[in-house]
């Protein structure tokens, strides 16, 4: 167990999940009301219906759920904090039965071998900050960094390893541009506006949480290759890689927007939105970035007879582009390329220098195959083969230079899938919905061996 990030020496494993995916007990124990309990309750907006009011009950269950790490042998567990369980109103009362539960956890852990690491914000605002506009508005960054430290100086003594936030250009982009995730508005370029907002809230957790001794503060990124088609889909694809790469990772190493990026969000040259100070509060502020890699990007000029992607109303300002995805594909329609996890890792090293870590990367299939002999196993070969791939990738970047600390596992558990809801499982662990049961995979077996075996 380590309360540091793993030293490089060899790839470390582990496994993560998210609080609203997981966790269940909605409305218990004071938990505030999120913009995914919101959301959710949108008809139409989850695609069968569902919402994370009971999910996989890993509230009452993490007692269970620790022991299935423990049999993985996973040295390390990424989970995230629900802000609506802390401060159930985005600001002010802090509510000590959510820190108990996570108190809980995090000494479960320990228990088991397992060290911890917290990421503060996986995309479940509470809603009483959506109404005052939510990251579209600069008091919430703030109102951010205070929870932060509300849940460092709980936690900070058995939890040393720390994101901020996950995927901010989901919180972003699918939250205020393309509608499709909670709050579900459509705010065109204002996006460029929250998301900004997210980047200051990260820089402001950041300094308080250096300056209370913490060492090891990261970002976990969905940071995506993109591999045009055509020349001509060259100079388009720049904007879309400005807006999904380089927003981000400008402002932790540079302090800056580059050109490229203020050309398609010139909100981002609003010195009202972009204040003295904050792009160089932001730089420096990452001691290591997670990546979350899935799938390549492959764009091309728009083209009548390729779909056009859903998420590219997530990309304001930039230029229309259709996306091509090549077989093989996931359950979720994503093409399956390690390559693009191996580039991206060797290029963000060289791009900051920092350490890495593979904070996600997993594959939804659709589980309909049983292990012969073994009543009730789900024999996901197809999973398997995904994650021997990209745990592959992985040690190549390392050989190549890249400083990539460990690998961690998407996901534990089948768990509500966001607007997908119970239909993709990424877990290796089914959950029944009717009763919780808790029944590892072939997958669950195969990342045990190949742990062991890496040990």
């Amino acid at each position: 167990m380590s309360l540091h990030l793993p030293d490089g020496s060899t790839l470390a494993y582990g496994a993560a999940t998210a609080s609203y995916q997981i966790e269940g007990a909605s409305t218990e124990d004071g938990r505030g009301v999120s913009i995914w309990d919101t959301f959710a309750a949108r008809p139409g907006a989850i695609r069968d219906g569902s919402d994370g009011s009971v999910a996989c009950d890993s509230y009452h269950r993490y007692e269970e759920d620790a022991d299935l790490l423990a049999g993985l042998g996973v040295g390390w567990y990424r989970f995230s904090i629900a802000w609506p369980r802390i401060v159930p109103e985005g600001t002010g009362r802090v509510e000590t039965r959510g820190l108990d539960y996570y108190d809980r956890l995090v000494d479960a852990l320990l228990a088991r071998g397992v060290s911890p690491t917290a990421t503060l914000y996986h995309w479940d605002l509470p809603q009483a900050l959506e109404d005052r506009g939510g990251w579209l508005e600069r008091s919430t960054a703030e109102a951010f960094a205070d929870y932060a430290m509300v849940v460092h100086e709980r936690l900070g003594d058995r939890v040393g390893v720390w994101a901020t936030h996950n995927e901010p250009w989901c919180a972003a982009y699918l939250g205020y541009a393309a509608g499709i995730h909670a709050p579900g508005r459509r705010e065109g370029g204002r996006a460029h506006v929250a998301a900004h907002h997210l980047v200051l809230g990260h820089a402001l957790a950041a300094e308080r949480l250096h300056a209370a001794g913490v060492t090891d503060v990261g970002m976990a990124l969905n940071l995506a290759p993109f591999w045009p088609e055509t020349p001509e889909a060259e100079a388009a694809a720049d904007g879309i890689d400005a807006i999904r790469n380089r927003l981000w990772l400008g402002p932790l190493v540079d302090g800056a927007y580059d050109d490229g990026l203020l050309a398609v969000a010139p909100e981002l040259a609003d010195p009202a939105v972009v204040r003295d100070g904050d792009l160089e509060l932001a730089r420096g502020s990452a001691d290591w970035i997670g990546i979350n890699y899935y799938t390549p990007f492959r764009p091309a000029v728009p083209d009548p007879s390729i779909p056009v992607h859903h998420e590219l109303d997530a990309y304001p300002g930039a230029a229309p582009v259709s996306i091509v995805v090549r077989e093989p594909r996931t359950d979720i329609g994503w093409e399956v390329d390690a390559r693009g996890l191996e580039e991206l890792l060797v290029e963000t090293h060289a791009r900051t220098g920092l350490p890495l870590v593979v904070t996600e990367n997993g594959a939804a299939y659709p589980d309909d195959r049983l292990v012969e002999g073994a009543v009730g196993v789900i024999d996901d070969q197809d999973r398997i083969g995904y994650l021997r791939d990209h745990v592959a990738a992985t040690e190549r970047a390392r050989a190549a230079g890249a400083d990539v600390r460990a690998y961690i596992l998407w996901t534990l558990l089948d768990n509500f899938e966001w607007a997908e809801g119970y239909t993709k499982t990424f877990g290796v662990v089914q959950v029944d919905p009717k009763d919780q049961t808790r029944t590892p995979k072939a997958s669950y077996r195969w990342f045990a061996e190949h742990i062991a075996g890496a040990g």
